[in-house]
């Protein structure tokens, strides 16, 4: 008998287009022959089933359920692929494991880890993993420019510290647009992360387990039109992507023991990931995603493309460790 999956996608965050847009890709890739997938739109209002005609019905959040036309499914597995929050933070997981669902990805702990991008970069230090310098900053806290200037510099970067998609991230070229930066992504989270800047190749790092071997997909070199790898960059074409990236072989070698070594050492699972800046041939970390893009413009499933990797294969592989 085939499995149903939900296919859970939308959430609470300003990501839930993307992610549904990522939701649809992975729907529309799942083995037919061996399972019956679900469009399962979560938001902070309603859970709903969408069914092939755009009809709406609501899900049970008691047991995961939907009852349609006096037949109540259940589902078997849930793939997450909901940017933000409650997919990226581990509150969905929580709720799945609560109610014995297996699920992609990563546990709950390793996803509120991984989500929180203060707390991520602080347990990879203890990893000799480099990264920016960094100041942390609560909604409500003094600012102080002078001192900020004093230990990051400029230009730095100002970022919400628990967002997706470049969303709430400002590069800061003057003294001037400081405080308003930090105000706009004061908007998105209230924590926001000011890191110092990193002047080099830019790169995107695809890591999953792969039939029981944890593989780097593919390195892709981010060269945009616009001052970073911003929102406009990755969804809407302000932006060259190179797969391979154009770095050397030390450079190569580097970031790909690197990457791996963070996958493990924060317990992933499924796919991931993670984004780098060279300050020579040493990578240096900036973020990871747990639950990267899977739109028709995104990095991961263009690398899995040119490994020969189908997502339909992707997909079956991530389903089938759900439920080991």
């Amino acid at each position: 008998m085939k499995r149903n999956i939900a296919v859970l996608m939308g959430g609470f965050s300003s990501e839930k287009e993307i992610s549904i847009k990522s939701g649809i890709v992975i729907y529309n890739h799942i083995d037919r022959d061996l399972y019956n997938p679900y469009k399962i739109i979560i938001s902070k209002e309603k859970w709903i089933y969408i069914d092939d005609n755009d009809n709406e019905h609501n899900i049970s959040k008691n047991d995961f359920s939907v009852n349609i036309n006096n037949n109540k499914i259940k589902f078997d597995i849930a793939f997450i692929i909901i940017h933000g929050s409650p997919g990226e933070d581990g509150l969905i997981q929580s709720y799945l494991e609560l109610i014995g669902i297996p699920y992609t990805g990563c546990d709950p702990y390793s996803s509120a880890i991984t989500f929180n991008k203060r707390n991520c970069i602080s347990f990879l230090q203890k990893y000799d993993i480099p990264a920016a310098k960094s100041i942390h900053l609560n909604l409500g806290d003094e600012i102080d420019e002078n001192q900020i200037i004093k230990k990051i510099g400029i230009p730095c970067f100002v970022k919400a510290n628990k967002s997706g998609s470049s969303l709430g991230v400002y590069k800061v070229n003057h003294k001037k647009n400081l405080i308003s930066s930090i105000e706009n992504s004061f908007k998105i989270d209230n924590e926001v992360l000011i890191e110092s800047f990193l002047d080099g190749i830019e790169v995107s790092v695809g890591v999953m387990n792969y039939k029981n071997e944890i593989i780097v997909l593919g390195i892709t070199q981010l060269i945009t039109e616009n001052d970073f790898f911003d929102y406009e960059a990755k969804y809407q074409g302000k932006s060259k992507e190179i797969t391979p990236a154009n770095i050397s072989e030390i450079q190569k070698n580097n970031v790909t023991e690197m990457a791996i070594k963070i996958y493990k050492k924060l317990g992933l699972k499924g796919f991931s990931r993670s984004e780098f800046i060279f300050v020579g041939d040493i990578p240096y970390f900036l973020e990871i995603n747990s639950i990267p893009g899977m739109t028709n413009e995104s990095i991961f499933p263009k690398q899995a493309e040119v490994n020969g990797i189908s997502l339909k294969d992707l997909c079956s592989e991530v389903i089938a460790q759900a439920v080991k």
